[in-house]
């Protein structure tokens, strides 16, 4: 005797799907995480090494007053090379890429990176790092400042920092510092203005 084969209804497969799917709904995935991590929305996640920064929870535990302008004395692959490696024990928030402006986050803001040599300055800023050599001129392309002066903008624009030379300043004005980055070359008048019509 041959059965009547039985065929689970519409409803019922739709309502297994939807039970299947939602372990999967709960969780984000890789790539929304990606998306989400970033504080700026043009940048792209390239993460340090936690042994190279401070969890925190900024600006609830420490003021942020200050933006840091480096240059890397590296290319700009080598730099998040450099962030990566746990016994290195350096970072920043951001890196710019000369060629064409383009950013990498590598500390989230919340969290204290370590780029400016001082804990207190540490602690109360934001580093953001230029490919780049202090004594090469060329690395300071027209892509770089534009899309670094956007950045500082928006970090300025969000943590109620003035955008003026008080508080975006060189590593090299950075108390105890031995550092002499952004360097002579770096255009501060042009940087500034960019900053503030960005």
């Amino acid at each position: 005797m041959e059965r009547a084969r039985s065929f689970p209804s519409r409803r019922r497969l739709l309502k297994g799907a939807a039970l299947a799917a939602l372990p999967y709904a709960l969780v984000p995935g890789t790539r929304a995480t990606a998306q989400t991590v970033v504080d700026y929305p043009s940048a792209e996640w390239t993460a340090a090494s936690k042994y190279n920064y401070t969890a925190s929870s900024r600006p609830a535990t420490y003021r942020l007053d200050y933006v840091i302008i480096h240059v890397t004395q590296e290319t700009y692959s080598d730099t998040l090379s450099i962030f990566a490696n746990p016994q290195k024990q350096v970072s920043a928030h951001y890196v710019v890429r000369s060629a064409d402006g383009h950013v990498a986050q590598c500390v989230r803001e919340r969290d204290i990176a370590w780029h400016a040599g001082n804990w207190d300055y540490n602690t109360r800023s934001v580093g953001i790092e230029h490919e780049g050599w202090v004594d090469r001129p060329a690395y300071f392309t027209n892509a770089l400042y534009e899309e670094s002066a956007k950045l500082t903008a928006s970090i300025c624009t969000r943590y109620g920092i003035p955008k003026d030379r008080a508080h975006i300043i060189g590593h090299y004005e950075v108390p105890g510092t031995d550092h002499t980055d952004p360097g002579p070359n770096w255009d501060w008048t042009r940087y500034i203005r960019l900053v503030n019509f960005a």
